[in-house]
């Protein structure tokens, strides 16, 4: 397994270099997650890109809190299809008071499945934000996104794993 994974690093796979990063900030080396995670970014990695925003947004660990460099991250990071990345910048607006850009925003990541959108959804359509077409369209779509994620090999998983 350690051979695998040093090949794959050596060979600049995305996913190693965002693990590498993992690793290293577990272990409290920030600055080489940060070298990692940006790699990772740089070769389309959407997660190392949401990472990445998380780090700007707090400045955490060595990295300096920069607001242009967290929206850029979480804008590439949605635009790759990370559906937290997606719920997060609708927040941003809602808070920003951009209501009808948070909706899209919402809408998109719930019609990839992301549960807290459509919780969002579901309260911004009682506050009147959202149309009842629109809120049906993204529960339509965020069952089929669920929906596709359901198979026999996850529900045989699924009694595996104890749940508390």
């Amino acid at each position: 397994l350690k051979e695998r994974r040093k090949k794959r690093f050596e060979a600049n796979d995305p996913f190693a270099l965002r693990e590498a990063g993992r690793r290293h900030f577990g272990d409290g080396d920030y600055e080489r997650a940060y070298e990692y995670f940006t790699k990772a970014a740089d070769l389309g990695d959407v997660a190392a890109q949401f990472i990445l925003s998380l780090m700007y947004r707090g400045g955490l660990e060595g990295v300096e809190k920069n607001e242009k460099m967290e929206l850029y991250h979480s804008e590439e990071a949605a635009i790759g299809g990370d559906p937290i990345a997606r719920c997060s910048l609708g927040c941003k607006e809602g808070m920003h008071g951009r209501y009808y850009r948070a909706v899209k925003h919402f809408i998109i990541a719930a019609k990839l499945g992301h549960d807290d959108s459509l919780q969002r959804l579901k309260e911004m359509y009682k506050s009147g934000y959202v149309s009842k077409e629109d809120f049906a369209s993204a529960l339509r779509g965020h069952q089929a996104a669920v929906d596709a994620t359901k198979s026999p090999q996850r529900e045989e998983a699924d009694k595996l794993v104890p749940t508390s």
